[in-house]
C-alpha cells in the first residue's frame, strides 16, 4: 500500500503547493509511483500539472467525495509518466459545507483512497491552508504530515499551533498519525532566515530536513507553464533543491 503523507500548513503562501508538485514529481521521475490528491479548492496543484482549464474537468476531487465516483475513475496524467492527479477545482469549495452531514464524514477521504492507493509507492495530499473539514480529512487519510515552514519571524509560532492540530487529531481520529518531517522553504541568505532554520532544528531536531528550499523565480514561475520546476527548468538551484528533498524522502521510505 502506498505511503500516505499530507503536506500541510495553517498558513497559506509558504511554498504548500510547490512542494507537493515538486516533491510528487521528483520521486516520480526517479521511478517511484506516485499519486498527489488536490484538496486544496483553489487547485493550484491541478494547473500546476498541466490541467489549467480545471473547471472543465469532470469528474474531480469533488465527485469522488460526494457522488460516489471511484477514485480511480477521476485520476489524470501529468507531465511525469510515473506521477498521476486527483484534481481539485471550484466546485471542492462547498464540499465542507455538504460533507458535515454525512456520516462519518472525517474519513470519506480515507475511504475513497481505498481504490487507489495499492497503485502506487507515494501518495502526497495537498490540503487546504485552514483548519477545514477537508484539512482534517486530509490528516485522518495519512500517515504522516509534512509541513512547510516559511523562514520568516512568525515560523515558531504557526508550527505549534499546527503541531497542536496534529495532536487532536491523533488523539481523536487517527492513532497512527506521525510528524514526517518539516521542510524549511522560501530561504534567502539573511541573518533572520539562518536564525529561523536554528531554531527549527533545536526545537525538532532530526524531524527538519536537511534540505532547504530556496526563494527562486523558477519555483514560481514553472507552474504557470503546468511543469515542475525540473522539467521547466532542471538547472535552477529550486529544481535542484526539490530532486535532493526527493533523494532524502526516498532514503527514509
Amino acid at each position: 500500500m502506498g505511503h500516505v503523507v499530507a503536506i500541510a500548513n495553517q498558513k497559506g503562501g509558504v511554498g504548500k503547493t510547490t512542494t507537493a508538485i515538486n516533491l510528487a514529481a521528483c520521486l516520480a521521475a526517479a521511478g517511484r509511483k506516485v499519486l498527489l490528491v488536490d484538496l486544496d479548492p483553489q487547485g493550484n496543484a491541478t494547473s500546476g500539472l498541466g490541467h489549467s482549464n480545471r473547471d472543465d474537468i469532470e469528474p474531480t476531487l469533488y465527485d469522488v467525495l460526494l457522488n460516489e465516483t471511484p477514485a480511480s475513475a477521476a485520476l489524470l496524467d501529468t507531465p511525469v509518466d510515473s506521477l498521476k492527479l486527483l484534481p481539485a477545482n471550484s466546485q471542492l469549495v462547498g464540499a465542507d459545507v455538504e460533507l458535515v452531514e454525512l456520516a462519518e464524514r472525517e474519513y470519506r477521504l480515507r475511504k475513497c483512497l481505498e481504490d487507489v492507493r495499492g497503485q502506487f509507492d507515494h501518495v502526497f495530499i495537498d490540503c487546504p491552508p485552514s483548519l477545514s473539514l477537508l484539512t482534517v480529512n486530509g490528516l485522518t487519510s495519512a500517515e504522516g504530515v509534512l509541513i512547510t515552514i516559511q523562514c520568516e519571524y512568525y515560523a515558531l509560532e504557526g508550527l505549534t499551533s499546527l503541531l497542536g492540530t496534529i495532536k487532536q487529531v491523533r488523539d481523536s481520529l487517527n492513532s497512527g498519525l506521525r510528524l514526517e518531517g518539516v521542510l524549511m522553504t522560501m530561504y534567502q541568505h539573511t541573518r533572520l532566515a539562518r536564525e529561523v532554520v536554528h531554531d527549527v532544528r533545536t526545537y525538532l531536531g532530526e524531524k527538519v530536513y536537511k534540505t532547504v528550499i530556496p526563494r527562486n523565480v523558477s519555483l514560481s514561475e514553472a507552474p504557470s507553464f503546468g511543469k515542475p520546476a525540473f522539467l521547466y527548468a532542471p538547472r535552477s538551484v529550486g529544481a535542484k533543491a526539490y530532486i535532493a528533498l526527493a533523494k532524502e524522502v526516498a532514503t527514509h521510505g
